[in-house]
């Protein structure tokens, strides 16, 4: 019954996500409605929500893909917004929100209430970057949203441990919270910079094998999560150094194992995300069932407080810290000239939570030390899950029209294919160079049309860059160059079916069928990335 209930679960999901590619609505919104519309089917599994699942076994593999494809060098040069964000932000929100639920909610202790605090405090890892990417936020903002999502997660979970042993009676002071917050933060980052040289050292040295590699790779997310929390340090922080550092070095690996790695790790990436959308409306029931004491009216009207609270800190926090370094710093405004009002309110906004919130807030325990019942435990779990779905639902269906509203400038896809021509075209040159370099020596000696063909493909992949900023089709709206890479696609599907009906001709065989299916693969692979670049 539970394999069956997984199946629904991830079939679902999928199919849901597929759907939402065909619609004007974010995959995680509709996800979430899918869910909480599930919830009420009679019959229907109980899927409850274990963060003993979620934290270890669904958190680090979404934390390493979105790690990979991070760019090392841009977070590098957006840390002080990044730190601001994921540091500084979330512990003000713990609070924030922690000491308004106190003053809320008659007899839930302050320690409670913080626990509440640092549960809601973490932007969600996936919703906001999937819906900046989508729309074509600017690069510098894109950038910062993902930065604070890979690290938020920690220092959440490093204040929600510190409020929970407050709150069970544990003796927790605040030099133990610097102490735990230190050991979490710099704990984490030192595992993963032990981890990630000698990780990145076995993938290359594996490079006869792309399937060993890739299992390796499948492995090093929970390896660096489950050794940085066998110490007590950050998982998430260990598994985001190791990515990043890996994304950073991704072209020393073997071209065929970097192809396998995207494919693998965009299914895995897809089924989980899809996943744990679901999951948030589907634990509608278990919420409800678990308000005990508190009445629904009463436990609304709580909920839609927290709601404005955990939406007014964001913004509270994100201006001063957008705006006052500047103005102390003149080096800070030469560096980053031209920001205004608009960007400070689009990253307000993008402040969805999600499943991390969740996860966290079904593991607050049901006793303290004394053995008597969490104080306020159904309430806190109420008010997460009407937070996670107040945002994702109010924030992501109403930031596609706020950007709209505000014009804010889409990324410069002009500048960014000159700039990409210019790389290529430098690249080109010198791999022209190395090439005659090479041809001088007998021993590397190719019939004329062979050395021809090596110096046409070079070309072709110069000139491709170049062709996209150039004149379209009147009749077909193609550049030369689309028009190049739909006829090629033509004739490789045209060759696939000549080989498929020799094989069927018994004039070859399934294993020659598949070596050259596979060289006609790579071939339209080529021309498809070169497509969407």
């Amino acid at each position: 019954m539970a394999v069956m209930s997984l199946f629904l679960l991830v079939a679902g999901s999928a199919a849901v996500a597929g759907l939402a590619r065909r619609t004007p609505v974010p995959a995680p919104l509709l996800l979430v409605a899918a869910g909480l519309a599930a919830s009420y089917i009679p019959g229907l599994p109980n899927y409850t929500l274990d963060p003993h699942i979620v934290l270890p076994l669904v958190l680090p593999p979404l934390l390493h893909t979105a790690a990979l494809d991070s760019s090392y060098l841009d977070l590098r040069a957006n840390l002080r917004p990044v730190a601001l964000l994921s540091v500084g932000y979330v512990l003000f929100a713990t609070l924030v929100v922690g000491y308004a639920v106190y003053l809320l909610v008659p007899d839930l202790p302050l320690t409670s209430a913080l626990v509440l605090g640092a549960v809601v405090a973490p932007p969600d890892a996936v919703a906001a970057t999937a819906i900046a990417r989508r729309l074509g936020l600017p690069h510098r903002i894109t950038t910062i949203l993902q930065g604070e999502s890979l690290v938020n997660d920690a220092t959440a979970i490093t204040a929600y441990k510190v409020a929970v042993a407050a709150a069970v009676g544990a003796g927790a002071t605040w030099s133990d919270g610097i102490k735990e917050f230190a050991l979490a933060s710099l704990g984490g980052i030192g595992i993963g910079v032990v981890l990630m040289v000698p990780l990145h050292w076995l993938r290359v040295r594996l490079r006869e094998s792309a399937l060993l590699e890739n299992t390796l790779s499948l492995l090093i997310p929970f390896v660096a999560y489950a050794a940085a929390e066998q110490v007590g340090a950050s998982g998430v922080l260990a598994v985001v150094v190791v990515g990043l550092y890996l994304g950073h070095r991704s072209w020393q690996v073997d071209f065929e194992t970097r192809l396998q790695e995207d494919a693998v790790w965009k299914v895995i990436s897809f089924l989980l995300e899809s996943a744990v959308f679901a999951l948030i409306g589907l634990q509608l029931p278990v919420v409800a069932r678990g308000l005990g004491a508190y009445g629904a009216g009463p436990a609304l009207a709580y909920a839609a407080v927290v709601f404005v609270v955990v939406v007014g800190a964001r913004f509270v926090w994100v201006f001063p810290a957008t705006f006052l370094p500047r103005l102390l710093s003149a080096r800070i405004r030469a560096r980053e000239p031209g920001v205004n009002w608009t960007a400070p309110v689009i990253v307000g906004w993008a402040g969805m939570r999600g499943v991390v919130s969740l996860a966290i807030a079904f593991s607050v325990p049901a006793t303290v030390q004394d053995g008597g019942p969490f104080p306020g435990r159904d309430l806190v779990l109420f008010l997460t899950f009407t937070t996670v779905i107040g945002t994702l639902v109010i924030q992501g269906l109403t930031l596609p029209v706020l950007i709209r509203a505000l014009r804010l400038p889409g990324r410069d896809t002009q500048a960014e294919t000159l700039a990409e021509a210019q790389a290529q075209n430098e690249a080109s040159r010198a791999a022209e160079e190395r090439l005659t370099e090479l041809l001088r020596d007998e021993r590397n000696a190719l019939p004329g049309p062979l050395s021809d063909r090596l110096r046409t493909v070079m070309e072709r992949r110069r000139d491709s860059v170049w062709e996209r900023l150039g004149a379209v089709n009147e009749v077909t709206g193609e550049s030369a160059d689309e028009t190049y890479r739909r006829l090629a696609r033509e004739m490789i599907d045209t060759e696939r079916r000549v080989f498929v009906r020799l094989r069927d001709a018994r004039r070859i065989d399934d294993e020659m069928l598949r070596t050259l299916l596979r060289r006609l693969d790579l071939e339209e692979a080529t021309a498809y990335r070169e497509g969407t670049s």
